[in-house]
């Protein structure tokens, strides 16, 4: 089930100037010519730090004379942090990501054809060993159907260290997840040790192979590609800008593309 907050696909644009101003217990607010921007539930579109608001006013203010909202992450982010459709807390959105661990894409290995076998050894091992030590937990791999068994200490270490992030943070976080299918790959994202470029690429190292070896329809992959490295950023830069310093805020904006 997807659970982020989606507008209709397009719409006509409608306003000329984006700006942002800062609204009563100091959330930032985006407006649209005179129009303060709401969710798509009613509520007055808040956010609780300029660098956001900065970041999702570029969304509207790069949009042309029609308002494509599947290219709009970072305001999609807010809409589903704002209006939590699903009506979830703080402990069930951890439950949610960390089901992912079980069936986590670098935990999954193949038996055969050989140069699978080490291309997923030589690219995947390194993250592994990189966030066992990073975390000290235990999780592994298998090539078993089930999967590895992962430990209920390493769990608890992942839930403990989810629970210290903010629920605008984890919403990020969870986005991040769901496009790489992977908790590993997204907290070597989140912590900075893998760019977006590289989580993405080993998120597909399967799919990768095999295009390599049979082909693909040219345009439809590099498409599918720009949109997952798209959609991963921005849930990367949301994470940051609902959770890090002013400092370091305004690093990403300036360092990270998003859109």
């Amino acid at each position: 089930l997807q659970r982020f907050f989606f507008l209709s696909t397009e719409k006509k644009k409608f306003y000329q100037d984006v700006s942002i101003s800062q609204g009563e217990g100091g959330v930032f607010e985006i407006n649209l010519d005179r129009r303060k921007l709401k969710t798509p539930g009613g509520k007055l579109f808040t956010v609780p730090s300029e660098a956001l608001a900065v970041a999702v006013a570029t969304e509207w203010d790069v949009q042309r004379d029609t308002l494509k909202f599947y290219t709009m992450h970072m305001t999609t982010l807010c809409n589903t942090a704002l209006d939590n459709p699903t009506q979830r807390n703080k402990d069930q959105i951890i439950a949610a990501a960390l089901k992912y661990l079980e069936t986590d894409t670098i935990c999954y290995r193949v038996e055969e054809p050989p140069g699978l076998v080490q291309l997923q050894k030589n690219e995947w091992d390194p993250v592994m060993d990189w966030i066992e030590k990073r975390y000290n937990v235990v999780i592994g791999s298998s090539s078993n159907i089930m999967g590895p068994t992962i430990p209920e200490e390493t769990k608890d270490t992942f839930r403990q260290h989810l629970a210290s992030y903010n629920f605008w943070a984890l919403t990020g976080l969870e986005y991040v997840i769901t496009q790489l299918k992977s908790v590993i790959l997204s907290f070597g994202l989140i912590d900075q040790h893998l760019t977006v470029e590289k989580a993405v690429q080993l998120s597909r190292l399967e799919e990768e192979f095999q295009i390599h070896h049979w082909g693909n329809v040219e345009w439809a992959h590099e498409y599918d590609l720009q949109e997952l490295r798209s959609r991963t950023a921005a849930g990367t830069l949301f994470v940051h800008l609902s959770s890090e310093s002013a400092t370091i805020k305004r690093k990403l904006l300036q360092d990270l593309e998003f859109i």
